[in-house]
């Protein structure tokens, strides 16, 4: 299994208890339109969104109060990942999709 950072930057396990996993769930979607997006229902700033094409799904997380962004680019045939953060989901989007494919 793959890690996103390096062992000594790894961050403290949080305390074990009852705490309860969640879902994101879908924005409300206008009338004849499809929701695009996910959210955690206590925090409508969290975002996940999903987009894909032949060969690549675009995995984007907003941090929690919707600031940043992270990208995550999968390559469909292979699963291979690349990962980029930034300001912009726009900006993270194209650095995961050009970290993952060789020019």
């Amino acid at each position: 299994m793959s890690r996103g950072v390096a062992s000594g930057d790894r961050p403290v396990r949080p305390p074990r208890g009852r705490s309860r996993w969640t879902s994101f769930v879908a924005a409300d979607a206008s009338p004849g339109k499809v929701a695009r997006e996910l959210h955690e229902s206590a925090n409508p700033s969290h975002r996940l969104r999903v987009e894909h094409d032949q060969y690549t799904l675009l995995i984007h997380l907003s941090d929690e109060d919707g600031k940043r962004w992270m990208t995550i680019a999968v390559d469909r045939a292979t699963r291979q990942w690349a990962v980029a953060q930034d300001t912009r989901q726009a900006d993270t989007a194209q650095a995961a999709y050009d970290n993952l494919y060789a020019q």
